[in-house]
């Protein structure tokens, strides 16, 4: 009786694919230039940041100048969206200024109206400081002012995830998830005033590397809250 013996070739570790780097790749290269990206759409907001000592006590000048934040989010959340559809292939700067022309007639309002509303509470917080009811009346205008960011970066990424719907009704959607979803809210806020504080402490190195990985973030958690009613309806 002839036995045969078989031999098995040695397995052979081959290690991360090409898929895995060219994903690595594709997300290090969006973040790198979408912080670039940001910093020239925002400018002027960045240049003053870095010329004036202390931003904070001219809150009303550099709340104005952030009138340009929302249009430059709409670009880098479309090219966050390129970067899940392309992967390693991606072409974040052709994205970005997609994004950002393609939404700008919806994204400028947003940005506009919110800056209008932290305006207006910024005021009043100030004055309601000295009187006797400050007690009730601060916490409710903070608490105002949390949901208007909220839903004005909301409503950006929901500009960028549907572009046919009217501004109407992704700013219905966007207060419905604001709401409804509020932990997402909170690590919203906790993530940009991540990226404000980095800004104000070191502008030049806080706006060159916090901004676009925690937006990512950010974008991921609203993208995630639209699909998720959106599969529901």
């Amino acid at each position: 009786m002839v036995q045969h013996t078989i031999r098995q070739k040695p397995r052979r570790w081959t290690g991360p694919g090409f898929e895995t780097f060219g994903s690595i790749f594709g997300f290090v290269y969006t973040f790198l230039a979408g912080n670039v990206l940001l910093a020239v759409a925002n400018a002027p907001l960045v240049l003053c940041l870095a010329l004036v000592a202390d931003p904070a006590a001219a809150w009303p000048f550099f709340l104005a100048l952030s009138v340009t934040v929302a249009p430059s989010l709409a670009g880098i959340f479309a090219a966050f969206r390129a970067l899940n559809d392309d992967g390693g292939a991606v072409k974040p700067v052709a994205a970005f200024l997609r994004g950002y022309t393609r939404s700008f007639r919806r994204a400028a309002p947003l940005g506009l109206g919110a800056v209008a509303v932290l305006l207006f509470l910024g005021v009043d917080l100030v004055i309601v400081q000295a009187m006797p009811a400050a007690a009730v009346l601060v916490p409710l205008i903070v608490v105002a002012a949390a949901v208007t960011v909220s839903l004005a970066v909301t409503a950006t990424a929901g500009v960028v995830l549907l572009p046919e719907a009217t501004l109407k009704g992704v700013l219905k959607a966007s207060l419905y998830l604001s709401i409804r979803r509020w932990y997402l809210s909170l690590a919203m806020l906790v993530l940009l005033g991540i990226i404000v504080s980095a800004a104000l402490l070191q502008p030049v190195m806080g706006v060159a590397l916090a901004p676009a990985p925690l937006l990512f973030v950010v974008w991921s958690n609203a993208s995630f809250a639209f699909h998720a009613v959106l599969r529901n309806e």
